[in-house]
């Protein structure tokens, strides 16, 4: 069956970095869409970034542009989201999902797959 597993997830200082992965399984990983999402206490889950992974282009939302870079490593089925210069309002639980039959982008409902999620908290 299918399983994405994330890990990387931790507490950091404003300003400081992090890089999340997610390890894909049970489907064909090329030719889809791979998503990082996250959902702060309290608010609705959004998407952060995607991307391509037969072509590699790549989706991010205004809020992280800029700081946020999203990439694969097809041999191993594995998508990172760097992200650098963090902010406390980056603070959330961030999810991978993978989306298999539509366009890629940032639309949640269009992803078909998610993983267990990684908590990231950025204190000021």
């Amino acid at each position: 069956q299918v399983q994405l597993v994330e890990s990387g997830g931790g507490s950091v200082q404003a300003g400081g970095s992090l890089r999340l992965s997610c390890a894909a399984s049970g489907y064909t990983y090329s030719s889809n869409c791979m998503g990082w999402f996250r959902q702060a206490p309290g608010k609705e889950r959004e998407g952060v970034a995607a991307i391509y992974t037969g072509g590699g282009s790549t989706y991010y939302a205004d809020s992280v542009k800029g700081r946020f870079t999203i990439s694969q490593d097809n041999a191993k089925n594995t998508v990172y989201l760097q992200m650098n210069s963090l902010k406390p309002e980056d603070t959330a639980m961030y999810y991978c999902a993978a989306d298999l039959y539509h366009a890629c982008g940032l639309g949640e409902y269009e992803y078909d797959y998610w993983g267990q999620g990684t908590q990231v908290t950025v204190s000021s």
